[in-house]
Formats: C-alpha cells, sequence, structure tokens
C-alpha cells in the first residue's frame, strides 16, 4: 500500500514517514523544501532501514503532481503542505490564501482524476479562534482569527463539500495543537528557517547559545502567569495519531474532525522553567507585545479521537523538553550538507 506524503520532509511530516515505514507502508513524498531540508529524509532512511520515493515539487504544478500519481499506485494521501507561520499569514494574506487552498484545490482535483479518495489532512486548533470555554471540542463553531487559520478552516469546509459532491470519500480532519519534541533518536527534528515562529524551537536554540533571548509575547492573558497557554503535544505522539486516522480511512467513508492533542495546558512561563530544568541552563528572556491574532488560552479535548481513532497522547513534557533539547544539542545548526560532495549525493536522490 502506497501512501503520498505531502510536506513529508518537514518536521510533523518526517516523524510521520518514520511511522509509517515502520508499520509496513510504502510511501512517496512531495515536498518544495520550502521550510525544510533534504537532510530529513536520508535520516528516515537511517532510522528505519528502509526506502522511500521523494518528488522535490510544488502542489501548485499540477503536471507535476500528474505525474507522481501516474508513477506511482498511490491509495491514500497524508497532507501536511502548507505555510504554517501565524504571525507571517497576517503580512502576507495573500500568499497564504493562495499557497494553502490552490494547492489543496489542485491536489483534491487530481486525487478524483485517479480514482483516489482517502485523506487525512493537516488541520489546526487554530479553526477556533477564540472561545469563551476550554477545553476545546469538535463541535464548538469555527472562528479563526487570522490567515492562516482561516486557510485550514477553509479547506475543511471544501473538504466537506467534496464528500457531500461524492460520498465515495474518506476524509479525516486533524487538529492538532502544539507539536514540540524530536525523535528519540536525536536525528530528526524541527528546523525552521530563520527566527522560529514556534516557541519550543526558539527556547532550544537560546539553550545552545544559537540566539541570544526568548521573546515572551505578552505576560497580560488571564491565566495563572500572565502568559499564553498552550497544549504541547510530542510530535511521535502526533505522528501516531496520523497513523491511526490513515487506518481509520481506509476501511470506511465520510468525514471527520479530530483533535490530537493532551487536553492539558502549559504556559510559556511553565515551558521556560521545564526547559531550564532539562537543559540545566537559564533561559534569558524578554517581554514584549503580544502578536496579532494570538489568543491567550487554547487546549484539547481530546476524547473523540480517543474513542473513534483509538488513539491517545503517551508522552509528557519532560520527554518533550529532553527529546527537543537532545536534537538541538546534537545538530544546533539544525540539518546540514557538509560539503560540495554530499550535496552532489542529495541531489541525485531527488525525482524532478
Amino acid at each position: 500500500m502506497t501512501i503520498l506524503i505531502t510536506g513529508g520532509a518537514g518536521y510533523i511530516g518526517s516523524h510521520t514517514c518514520v511511522e509509517l515505514l515502520n508499520a509496513g507502508y510504502e510511501i512517496v513524498v512531495l515536498d518544495n523544501l520550502s521550510n525544510s531540508k533534504i537532510d530529513s529524509l536520508d535520516r528516515i532512511r537511517e532510522i528505519t532501514k528502509k526506502n522511500l520515493k521523494f518528488y522535490q515539487t510544488d502542489l501548485l504544478n499540477k503536471g507535476q503532481l500528474k505525474t507522481i500519481f501516474s508513477e506511482n499506485d498511490i491509495e491514500a494521501v497524508i497532507h501536511f503542505a502548507g505555510l504554517k507561520a501565524v504571525g507571517e499569514s497576517v503580512l502576507i494574506p495573500l500568499h497564504y490564501y493562495h499557497n494553502n487552498i490552490t494547492g489543496t484545490l489542485i491536489l483534491c482535483e487530481v486525487m478524483e482524476e485517479f480514482g483516489v479518495n482517502k485523506m487525512v489532512f493537516s488541520s489546526s486548533a487554530t479553526v477556533y479562534g477564540i472561545q469563551e470555554q476550554v477545553p476545546l471540542s469538535e463541535n464548538l463553531p469555527l472562528q479563526a482569527t487570522n490567515p492562516y487559520g482561516r486557510t485550514k478552516l477553509m479547506i475543511e469546509e471544501i473538504l466537506h463539500d467534496v464528500y457531500i459532491s461524492n460520498k465515495n470519500w474518506c476524509i479525516a480532519m486533524l487538529r492538532y495543537f502544539n507539536p514540540v519534541g524530536a525523535h528519540s533518536s536525536g536525528r530528526i527534528g524541527e528546523d525552521p528557517n530563520g527566527i522560529p515562529n514556534n516557541l519550543v524551537p526558539y527556547i532550544t536554540q537560546v539553550a545552545v547559545g544559537k540566539l541570544s533571548e526568548l521573546n515572551v509575547f505578552g505576560n497580560d492573558y488571564t491565566t495563572h502567569d500572565g502568559t499564553g497557554v498552550r497544549d504541547y503535544i510530542h510530535v511521535l505522539d502526533l505522528a501516531a495519531g496520523h497513523l491511526k486516522a490513515l487506518e481509520k480511512v481506509m476501511t470506511t467513508s465520510g468525514v471527520s474532525a479530530y483533535n490530537l492533542g493532551t487536553g492539558r495546558g502549559y504556559s510559556v512561563m511553565d515551558m521556560i522553567h521545564a526547559f531550564e530544568k532539562v537543559t540545566d541552563r537559564k533561559i534569558p528572556y524578554r517581554i514584549i507585545d503580544r502578536r496579532p491574532g494570538d489568543i491567550g488560552i487554547s487546549y484539547a479535548d481530546p476524547t473523540k479521537a480517543q474513542r473513534e481513532l483509538n488513539w491517545i497522547a503517551q508522552k509528557g513534557l519532560e520527554e518533550m523538553c529532553s527529546d527537543s533539547w537532545r536534537w538541538q544539542s546534537n545538530y544546533p545548526n539544525g540539518y546540514e550538507i557538509d560539503n560540495k560532495e554530499q550535496k552532489e549525493q542529495k541531489e541525485l536522490n531527488v525525482i524532478r
């Protein structure tokens, strides 16, 4: 059984590739490498002792996407590919709408053309926007507060309409919360381009000395210490959730959303203190203004995923922090190509 993984060289995608290969699936990875590194794919092969096929292309390239489906017997798609930074989406919303929504439309068109109607979609808890209650359950009204979140919400609505038009489709939309951690080997992890948009890689880069201090965006939220509270989930738990969702879509039809989170919230200061304990280092920080579109408290009600996918998060805060630190301390500059010979060899592994 061959699964196409769009955005499979990225942070969550790469860990999900490991999960699927270890479970016996054959996988084809599509990634334009705009916010990922080809090195992650070699390390996936190293960890799993299994091979994968990789195409460096973009979902906006419909012709290349059709070639991928023509050359491979694809039975389902796990769709990660998309731009994902809340703050950046506020600055360049048209780019986010075009990339995320148009790319998904093209993907669905090609899937229909080739008779592939099983999808696991990478959605986000940002679709909930600002709610008066927590934890957040799947039946709450959706009201995204930033362009990134709105692209995820619009895609969810599109996928509902796709199913209404063709009841053979089965789609699991995974609304996950705040992924952290890395593979326990320390060989793959989160390697953002430039200054990190997410809290944990920012903390680890400060701890390793790559950045001088952490910016804490606001300390006037109605939380126990004034800083924002989020539901942090280990990336390996998240990857396992994608495998469970894939198993479900392969055996049924319909469209449904699932929260993937731990059901517990930690503040920014909680995370700083946890990392200080794990690393035995002080994490310098400064308080600055809130970011546009940010909310105060967000954590999941994960009971639907437990009930319908037989999935539950297993890893706690200390393991999230220690695995993140193992990756960052082993590879302070993330994925690197050491010399020209290695770069040329890696380029030979890309199907264009």
